[in-house]
């Protein structure tokens, strides 16, 4: 029995104050979340049966691909995770028991699956196979914020497929892709499919599934040939630029005094910013320089120039600029650089450009990279808007939530934690992995960026938290209240899910408490109605309204459910 008289549904006419993304201000105003701390939310009873149902999408879709549900636990021994290498992610939260017992609050879960795995694996009979779980994780997120997009605890279903070789981790990767495509077209949702950077998890390769919304936090480049990757790792060729000064035979020093930045050069010199190399000094890991130079115009992506070195950097100190680069701040450039230099592919074939001189106060014209300089070359930079997407169209941006990440590990972490399995001629070999998470709540906050309107939210019909929602204008002893404790009664026997708005309430209120929380069709039962035989139909979406005749209306109400995306 769903009666609102008696059900948890504290609605607010006022978004919080923090509040930006709007899913985070329906969501609070609908009464669905409530927040704890930064980064923690209370599910109230509406709001955790949109995420019951977003999740009941995934089991099914995860069975039906020989998936086996499981259970593993949140607090786990540090140890797995200083055998794999990722414990000194700064984002992990890290504990002591009692005992002085190390240990952590999971993120994800291979270290532990793969720790069973090579105890419970021993022949090569034993695989493939998947396994998932639907578990609470924990980030020590540092910028909580966007209500449930960024948070410090969520449920997140993560599945993980165990093979004997890398073609049974493609063909395992490929089921998974199968059974994502399915669960966010049965969600309802606006999506793409990616291709993505490893990030933290490592590995061979792996894609994203964005919902686009202008919430987003990640950016997307796309192309009318299909070509979808996020920025991270997108590749493309980059437009070109018109108005470059004429080649020259060698690069001509030029005075440019206190202009240190490339708009600075750019209008001393009155070239487009393209025409310029921008060199950002930087220190690797292992404490060398590196000189990274891209095009002016263009942006250092540092996903990319970590993937091309293999690890992390950090820009150079002004003094570092000084002592290890021997040049000034602003005017540092690859020509007789005293440390190795990494290049862009996109300045490779370019000339009559302009570098610092490395002197203060002066850059060089007509720099010709090859021929003034050497450098390793890589794709580093930031794919931009009117590039050229791999299959020849122009690439345009847009920002996106992303609702779910698929890997291919390959044996990342069963060869730290000794996952092996002896082979059909007996050799021991390490088992080939993959990962896929999904969180269920981004379904859910990704659902109402993208629907939503002003005047609360539009649930696709799959993770409503009510199928309908059901409205009388009538009072206690009157016809309208009569009937339409009848056709609640009716709408549930045909295995409908009803809110019923029974509140001794106004009309404008119920109204409008009806479409913040957004159940994709809302029935009205009044006097005015009942006069002529009928009740209200309004359709959430677009907010059509249509007459149903009283005679059969609950039959007539599920058949125009049935029909609502």
């Amino acid at each position: 029995m769903t009666r609102l008289s008696g059900y948890l549904l504290p609605t607010e006419k006022e978004a919080p104050a923090d509040a930006e993304a709007l899913s985070h201000k329906l969501m609070v105003r609908a009464g669905l979340v409530r927040q704890l701390a930064a980064g923690m939310w209370t599910y109230l009873p509406a709001g955790w049966r949109v995420h019951r149902k977003a999740a009941q999408i995934v089991r099914e879709e995860m069975d039906a691909i020989g998936g086996q549900e499981m259970l593993m636990p949140v607090l786990q021994p540090a140890e797995l995770w200083q055998r794999s290498g990722r414990y000194e992610i700064d984002e992990l939260f890290k504990l002591k028991d009692r005992r002085e017992a190390d240990l952590v609050l999971a993120m994800t879960h291979e270290e532990a699956l793969t720790f069973h795995m090579a105890r419970e694996v021993r022949s090569y009979r034993d695989l493939p196979m998947i396994l998932y779980h639907m578990q609470v994780k924990e980030r020590d997120e540092p910028r909580p914020r966007a209500g449930l997009l960024r948070t410090r605890e969520f449920v997140m279903k993560d599945s993980y497929s165990f093979d004997r070789d890398l073609g049974g981790l493609e063909r395992s990767y490929e089921r998974h892709v199968t059974a994502y495509d399915r669960m966010f077209d049965r969600s309802g949702l606006e999506w793409y499919r990616v291709e993505a950077d490893v990030g933290m998890m490592g590995g061979l390769g792996g894609h994203e599934y964005m919902a686009p919304c202008a919430a987003g936090e990640d950016d997307v480049a796309l192309s009318d040939t299909g070509y979808a990757a996020n920025v991270e790792v997108a590749r493309a060729t980059a437009a070109p630029v018109e108005g470059l000064p004429a080649p020259a035979a060698e690069p001509q020093p030029v005075d440019t005094p206190g202009a240190t930045t490339i708009e600075g050069v750019s209008g001393l010199l009155e070239v487009p910013a393209g025409a310029l190399i921008k060199a950002l000094p930087v220190m690797r890991g292992d404490g060398t320089p590196l000189l990274v130079v891209v095009r002016g115009d263009h942006r250092l992506n540092e996903i990319k120039l970590q993937n091309a070195l293999g690890g992390p950097t950090r820009l150079a100190t002004e003094g570092e600029i000084r002592d290890v680069f021997s040049a000034p701040p602003g005017y540092i450039g690859p020509v007789r650089a005293e440390v190795p230099v990494l290049a862009d592919e996109a300045l490779m074939a370019m000339r009559g450009l302009i570098a610092g001189a490395n002197e203060e106060g002066r850059h060089l014209r007509g720099v010709e990279p090859g021929r003034d300089f050497e450098a390793e070359w890589a794709d580093i930079r930031t794919v931009e808007a009117g590039d050229t997407c791999p299959g020849g169209a122009t690439i345009r941006i847009e920002p996106a939530i992303e609702i779910a990440h698929i890997f291919k590990l390959g044996t990342r972490y069963s060869d730290p934690l000794n996952a092996r399995f002896l082979d059909e001629e007996g050799k021991e070999r390490h088992i080939w992995m993959g990962s896929y998470g999904l969180g269920p709540a981004r379904m859910a906050a990704a659902a109402v960026e993208q629907f939503g309107d002003e005047k609360g939210i539009s649930w696709p019909r799959s993770i409503s938290p009510f199928d309908l929602h059901l409205v009388t204008l009538g009072q206690e002893g009157e016809e309208a209240r009569e009937v339409a404790d009848r056709l609640y009664d009716e709408l549930r026997s045909l295995g409908l899910e009803v809110l019923y708005d029974d509140r001794d309430a106004g009309a404008g209120e119920k109204f409008a408490d009806a479409e913040l929380l957004g159940c994709p069709l809302r029935l009205t039962v009044g006097r005015r109605g009942l006069e002529k035989g009928e009740i209200e139909a309004q359709v959430r979406r677009g907010r059509e309204k249509r007459p149903l005749a009283l005679e059969g209306a609950a039959t007539a109400a599920a058949e125009l459910w049935r029909e609502l995306p």
